[in-house]
C-alpha cells in the first residue's frame, strides 16, 4: 500500500524532535571535494520554520542538517551551466496539474489536440494531453491480500499467507479505530472547552476546569503536542488519521467492497489495456494529495516564494494515475510504467508498494522494458519498519525475483531519513535491508504541494523516493549522455555516509527502543543521497 506513514497514538509518544551530537562514520575513499560527514554534528539551535520547510535541500556540513545539499549544488556547481529538459513520470494517485507552484512544470503531449475526442497520436489513449488515468473514477480499493482472500481458498501458500495477514491487519485496524475514536473525543472536548476549532499547546494552559474529562483531555493533548513537534495540527492530523483508519476498515479490508467495478476492465487480463480516462487528478482532486505532494518535491518552482522548492529546475511532470487508496493492481502499474516510457520519461518515480503481487511478472517485464529504453525507476522502500530482505517482508514491485539477485540495473530503492544526524537518523517507519534497499533520503516532515494551491508536511518513504528522483532528474538534465544504470550507480556511490551505527525499524508494541546496529545492515550503500556529490561524480563520469 502506498501513501504516507499513518499517524498512530504510539507514534505521538515516540516522536521526539531534538538535535543530537554524535561521532560519525568517515568516508576515507571519497574524493577530496566530496561533502563528507564531519567528525561530529551538533544542532546548536532548534530548527527554524524556514529550515524545516527546506531541510531536505540543506547541507550536513554547513547547516548541521542531513539534507541533500541541493542549495549548495545550485550555488556552487550549476551556475551558468546549460541543461536539457527531462520528463519525469509520476505513477501515483494523480496530480493537481493546475496547482500554482507546478505551473510550467507539467508535461504536455503535443501530438494530441485537447478535447477533440480523437486519439490523434494513435497510441490508444484519447486526449491524453497531460498523461493518463488508469483508474478512471475509482478512488478506494482493497488491499491485495483482501483481494486474494476474497477469491477463496485455492490451497496455495499465497492464500494461507494472505489470510493470516488479513486477520492480523483487521484486528489491528479495530484497535486503531478505538485509538482514533478516543483521540477524536479528546480533541472535541478541548475544542468545546476552548470554543476554538484550532488550538495550540499554549491554549491548553488556559484550561482551568475541574471536570475530570477536561483534565484528562488536557493531559493527553499536552503530551501529544510536546512529542509530535512544531508541525502538528490536531484538527488536520487527527482527521487525516481518522480517515486512514476508517478507509482501511470500510474499503481496504472490506471483503464486500468492489472498488474496481467502476473502472470496467478485467484486472487479470493484461491484454485488456485501454481503459480509464484523461482526467489525471481523478474524480476528486483532493484525493490526488499524495501524487501532488510527490510532484512538488521533484518539480515545484524554485525561488518563487510559494511553498517549498523542487529539487530539479528543468523538468516536466508526466502524470500517470494508477495508485488508489488501497493496493495498486499489477496490471495498472505495468501499463503505467510502459505509458511513461513511451511518452519520453527518463526518470519514473514510484511511491507505492504492497506485500503480495499476483501478477508480478507483468511488472518485471515493464521494468525491463524501461531498462531497454534507458529509463531509471526510483521506488519507495515502504513504511513498515521492516527488513525487506526477509522473504515474508518483500515489498513489491522489486528488482529481484528471488529477493537476492537483481535482474535489472535501472531500479533504485529508497529508504527515509530524519533531519537529525545521529544513530536515529533513519526514520523508524522506513523499511531497510542491505540487499534490497539501495540508499536513503529525506522522508520525514517534507513540505510540498497538495491540491487546490495548498502546501503540507507529509512523511514516508513516499517522500524520500521523489527526493532521489529529483536528484536523478538533475543529473540527467545536466549530463544527458549518462545512462540510467550510470545515474543509479552515481546516486549510490556519491552519497554521504550514515553514522557507523543506526537504529533500524520501529516497534509500536514495545516501549523498549530498538538497539543501534551497524549501518551496513541498513542498505546496500549505508549512504544518504547527496545532490552536490552526485553532480561532481556525474561531471567526472561524463568526461570518461
Amino acid at each position: 500500500m502506498s501513501y504516507i506513514k499513518p499517524i498512530k497514538l504510539s507514534a505521538f509518544a515516540l516522536l521526539v524532535l531534538a538535535g543530537c551530537g554524535t561521532t560519525l562514520q568517515a568516508q576515507s575513499a571519497a574524493p577530496k571535494e566530496f561533502i563528507k560527514a564531519p567528525l561530529a554534528v551538533v544542532k546548536k539551535a532548534p530548527v527554524t520554520e524556514n529550515e524545516l520547510k527546506r531541510w531536505s535541500h540543506l547541507d550536513l556540513v554547513k547547516d548541521s542538517i542531513p539534507g541533500m545539499s541541493v542549495d549548495r549544488a545550485y550555488a556552487e556547481l550549476l551556475q551558468g551551466k546549460t541543461a536539457q529538459k527531462v520528463i519525469v513520470g509520476i505513477v501515483d494517485s494523480g496530480i493537481d496539474i493546475e496547482h500554482e507552484d507546478l505551473q510550467g512544470k507539467i508535461w504536455t503531449n503535443t501530438k494530441e489536440i485537447p478535447g477533440n475526442g480523437i486519439d490523434d497520436d494513435k497510441n490508444g489513449f484519447i486526449d491524453d494531453v497531460h498523461g493518463w488515468n488508469f483508474l478512471g473514477n475509482a478512488v478506494h480499493e482493497n488491499l491485495e491480500l483482501t483481494r486474494i482472500v476474497k477469491k477463496g481458498d485455492d490451497g496455495s501458500a499465497q492464500y494461507k499467507a494472505a489470510l493470516a495477514l488479513y486477520n492480523e491487519k483487521y484486528e489491528e485496524a479495530l484497535k486503531n479505530k478505538q485509538q482514533v475514536d478516543f483521540l477524536m473525543e479528546v480533541h472535541k472536548t478541548i475544542q468545546k472547552e476552548l470554543n476554538k476549532k484550532t488550538y495550540k499547546i499554549e491554549d491548553l494552559s488556559t484550561l482551568t476546569s475541574t471536570d475530570p474529562k477536561v483534565a484528562r483531555s488536557k493531559m493527553v493533548m499536552t503530551q501529544i503536542f510536546t512529542n509530535a513537534g512544531p508541525t502538528f495540527d490536531p484538527e488536520a492530523d487527527f482527521e487525516e488519521y481518522r480517515e486512514q483508519v476508517y478507509d482501511e476498515i470500510d474499503y481496504n479490508l472490506n471483503k464486500d467492497y468492489d472498488g474496481r467495478k467502476i473502472v470496467g476492465d478485467n484486472p487479470d487480463d493484461i491484454k485488456n489495456n485501454h481503459y480509464g480516462n484523461n482526467v489525471v487528478y481523478g474524480p476528486d482532486k483532493e484525493k490526488a494529495l499524495h501524487g501532488t505532494h510527490v510532484a512538488g518535491i521533484i518539480a515545484q518552482v524554485r525561488g518563487n516564494n510559494l511553498g517549498g522548492d523542487g529539487v530539479a529546475n528543468n523538468v516536466e511532470i508526466l502524470t500517470v494515475r494508477a495508485v488508489p487508496d488501497g493496493d495498486e493492481y499489477d496490471k495498472d502499474i505495468a501499463l503505467a510504467i510502459r505509458y511513461a516510457v513511451d511518452n519520453g520519461a527518463k526518470v519514473i518515480n514510484g511511491s507505492f508498494g504492497k506485500t503480495f503481487s499476483p501478477h508480478k511478472e507483468w511488472v518485471y517485464e515493464a521494468l525491463l522494458y524501461a531498462a531497454k529504453k534507458d529509463v531509471l525507476i526510483v521506488h519507495a522502500a515502504g513504511n513498515d519498519g521492516y527488513n525487506i530482505d526477509e522473504t515474508k517482508n518483500i515489498n513489491y514491485p522489486n528488482d529481484s525475483k528471488d529477493n537476492v539477485k537483481e535482474f535489472t540495473n535501472n531500479v533504485i530503492t529508497v529508504g527515509a531519513i530524519k533531519k537529525e544526524y545521529g544513530e536515529n537518523v533513519v526514520a523508524g517507519f522506513s523499511n531497510f535491508g542491505k540487499i534490497n534497499v539501495d540508499v536513503f533520503a529525506p522522508g520525514e516532515e517534507i513540505y510540498a504541494t497538495v491540491p487546490n494551491n495548498k502546501y503540507k508536511y507529509l512523511q514516508g518513504t513516499s517522500m524520500a523516493s521523489p527526493n532521489v528522483a529529483g536528484v536523478a532528474a538533475l543529473i540527467r538534465s545536466y549530463y544527458p549522455k549518462l545512462k540510467a544504470a550510470q545515474v543509479k550507480q552515481i546516486l549510490m556511490d556519491s552519497g554521504v555516509a550514515l553514522p557507523s551505527k543506526v537504529v533500524l525499524g520501529e516497534s509500536e508494541e514495545s516501549i523498549e527502543k530498538p538497539k543501534a546496529v551497524s549501518s551496513a545492515e541498513s542498505s546496500k550503500t549505508a549512504k544518504m543521497v547527496n545532490a552536490y556529490n552526485a553532480l561532481l561524480m556525474a561531471e567526472k563520469m561524463s568526461k570518461k
